[in-house]
């Protein structure tokens, strides 16, 4: 692993050092002042927005109730756009810099990952989830970053439930996208599964993330499937899942980008959906820059088909309706490819941001849809 960067402050007239954390790769803020229960809210949100980053000593749920009024000063009416693709790309500038100014509220950690302040909640089971063992050395991170940790702990106990899987839940760890969006999943649920299945019963499922598709994929009886993944976290998250549900026998975990050697009767694929530039790494299961793993899986599917086999992508138009895709775009890709589209299932989405009309995005949202392009050599 990169060791990790150092984060330098002076206080009580002394040099101080501690390592300093951030899932983005962010550097460490270069200029430190130490802030606590005294601090107002909107002398705390300026020194932020200049730049400064205030660590926290008073108590921990003041810290919590000063990030949340630094929020409220952050928050700002969108300008009126001439465009739905000029309102997703302000969107995506309020929501980064918004994260910058609020991300420089700090917290120190001990050596054990005990948060030395008052009130503070026991913090060591998410960051040991999330980071590994504790290694005896001090540390700062912001405060953001710690409450995304620690929701993404309770996540994990608590699971997302799967109604295809018969309501069993998937557990999603730290930094692994978490199924919440389950029409994909009723899709590769309730498609036809290929006549090929029936002489060689294997399936690739390519970026597995929580295993949720290899998961459906064994339960409709599907013999053996191959699941890759580049990330350590998804490799070991799906292969969790997979155990718990008893399915570890049927499915073989894989480090791989794309595909792992051979060829199979089905190949399912559920890329990123919006091509983008990933903010942070959890950014990478809806932001595809380039589209390369949309490419990458059209790409490489035929030549790694089984013969009459299929290949299912999962994909959503929202792009589209964003203008960051142009209509047409996939179907090229597809004839480029060597490919051939068999059947397109369709299904609109039932998240709560589908019915937000304050949302800025609410008219690519509301007119979105998902589909499963069963696709098969040319």
């Amino acid at each position: 692993m990169t060791p990790l960067p150092t984060l330098h402050w002076e206080e009580a007239g002394e040099a101080r050092q501690a390592r300093w954390r951030s899932e983005a790769g962010t550097p460490p803020p270069k200029r430190v002042v130490i802030a606590d229960d005294q601090t107002k809210a909107d002398a705390a949100y300026q020194l932020a927005c200049e730049g400064t980053a205030l660590l926290w000593r008073g108590d921990f749920q003041n810290a919590r109730q000063l990030l949340q009024a630094m929020g409220r000063r952050a928050e700002r009416k969108p300008k009126k756009s001439a465009s739905i693709t000029e309102a997703f790309h302000q969107h995506r500038m309020a929501q980064a810099q918004r994260a910058r100014t609020l991300g420089l509220l700090l917290i120190p950690l001990d050596g054990d990952y005990a948060i030395p302040l008052r009130r503070a909640p026991e913090a060591a089971t998410a960051c040991t989830e999330a980071w590994g063992a504790p290694d005896g050395n001090p540390s700062v991170v912001s405060l953001r970053e710690l409450q995304g940790l620690i929701g993404a702990h309770e996540w994990r106990k608590k699971g997302t439930p799967i109604p295809t899987l018969g309501n069993e839940t998937i557990h999603p760890h730290y930094g692994v996208f978490s199924p919440v969006r389950g029409e994909y999943v009723d899709l590769v649920a309730s498609a036809p599964l290929p006549a090929a299945l029936q002489h060689n019963s294997l399936a690739f499922d390519i970026g597995t993330g929580t295993g949720v598709l290899a998961a459906v994929l064994a339960r409709r009886g599907i013999a053996h499937i191959v699941a890759t993944d580049c990330d350590p976290r998804a490799r070991i998250c799906a292969a969790e899942n997979l155990a718990r549900l008893n399915l570890a026998a049927q499915v073989e975990i894989v480090d791989a980008d794309l595909f792992p050697a051979g060829q199979a009767a089905l190949i399912v694929c559920n890329p990123p959906w919006v091509p983008g530039k990933v903010a942070a790494p959890i950014e990478g299961a809806i932001y595809d820059p380039d589209s390369r793993m949309l490419k990458g899986f059209l790409a490489g599917l035929k030549d790694h088909l089984a013969p009459g086999g299929e290949g299912w992508l999962i994909l959503s138009d929202f792009a589209e309706h964003l203008g960051l895709r142009k209509r047409g775009e996939v179907l090229a890709l597809i004839e480029k490819a060597g490919l051939r589209l068999l059947q397109r299932h369709d299904t609109r989405p039932h998240h709560p941001k589908a019915s937000d009309t304050s949302d800025p995005l609410h008219l690519a949202r509301v007119a979105e849809r998902t589909s499963l392009w069963r696709l098969t050599a040319a």
